[in-house]
């Protein structure tokens, strides 16, 4: 690839001493010609900072950035890749997590590809590693639901107002960044990887998504009861920390996920006809997403469980949040009052 541009990959830490071991060499072993990797160590308690030191001493294209305390106005997240921004020197910058795993010529790839398709931010769904039944029922489910009910396809569409973002793999133009402030403009939101999209769009450039299965790839959460726990601070969130919203959610996903796989058998003529069409549609789209995640196609059948955990992931992320005033996020509470006023 000639004229690479330089790419300067951020992520943050806030005590991830066992994962980065694995992580970060994948980083540091890309094939691309001019990129830096730089880490925001933010107020790790473990050793985490350590970690990252010894890497970066062994690694001239590694940079450490240290962050000690979260000032007033910001959450812990968009504040580090915030910092991380400030000393990258890239053209590109791409935005990542600590647990995340790179193939040697994703860089390469993708930059290639977003070159090529003259867009300003990439945004790409990854390969999600998942272990056991339950982990893939409720992933499997969420791929689909994540691009069905955002609207994926539209995402490029400069007239459509539907964006997405993925907090596991983003590049974006620092051009397009630094328009309308980068993390300075969300520093109180919790889905900022998607509003880098909705920002990016918003200021007139043009954002894209993407699946890269062979060369991205993350585990979530480990176990079922993680995933729900961690869906505890996004969920609601994501429905604008309103009830009315988050209630519609819930009600679609049991109308068209759940009850034509409950009614199917009871009910008869052309009702049972609209049935089996629902169910059909609903196992072939799961299916696929299923098998495009390296899942059996099985997990289809598995549908209906699938929606019921998720709904009740969004009503639980409700009721945690509501109860709680607000949410904890890496190690800090954040009232809800806080979070409303920092909706972008």
């Amino acid at each position: 690839m000639k004229d690479c541009p330089k790419v300067s990959i951020i992520f943050g830490a806030l005590n991830e001493a066992e994962k980065l071991p694995s992580s970060v060499p994948t980083m540091l072993a890309l094939d691309y010609p001019d990129y830096e990797l730089i880490a925001v160590d933010d107020r790790s308690t473990d050793d985490t900072g350590r970690i990252l030191d010894d890497f970066a001493a062994r690694n001239t294209h590694m940079k450490v950035v240290h962050i000690r305390e979260l000032p007033p106005g910001w959450l812990g997240k968009p504040h580090a890749l915030h910092n991380g921004s400030k000393v990258a020197t890239g053209s590109w910058l791409v935005f990542t997590d600590a647990d995340v795993h790179f193939a040697p010529d994703s860089l390469r790839r993708i930059v290639a590809v977003a070159i090529e398709q003259k867009t300003d931010h990439l945004a790409l769904m990854t390969k999600t590693i998942m272990v056991g039944f339950w982990e893939h029922v409720v992933m499997t489910f969420f791929g689909l639901g994540f691009a069905l009910g955002e609207e994926a396809w539209r995402t490029s569409d400069p007239q459509s107002s539907r964006y997405i973002g993925i907090g596991a793999f983003q590049l974006i133009r620092r051009e397009a960044y630094d328009a309308f402030k980068g993390h300075r403009g969300m520093p109180m939101e919790v889905l900022e990887d998607m509003k880098l999209s909705k920002l990016t769009k918003r200021a007139g450039y043009r954002s894209q998504v993407g699946y890269s299965p062979n060369h991205v790839s993350v585990r979530w959460q480990a176990g079922i009861g993680n995933l729900v726990r961690g869906s505890s601070k996004t969920f609601f969130a994501a429905a604008s920390y309103n009830l009315g919203m988050l209630g519609g959610q819930i009600l679609g996903l049991l109308m068209l996920s759940v009850f034509p796989w409950v009614a199917l058998p009871f009910v008869h003529g052309y009702a049972r006809v609209f049935a089996a069409i629902a169910v059909a549609i609903s196992f072939a789209c799961h299916a696929a997403v299923s098998y495009s995640a390296g899942a059996s196609p099985l997990y289809g059948f598995t549908h209906p469980i699938g929606a019921l955990i998720f709904s009740w992931m969004l009503a639980r992320s409700a009721f945690v949040t509501l109860w709680r005033g607000g949410v904890t996020w890496r190690g800090t509470f954040y009232p809800i009052a806080e979070l409303r006023r920092g909706l972008v």
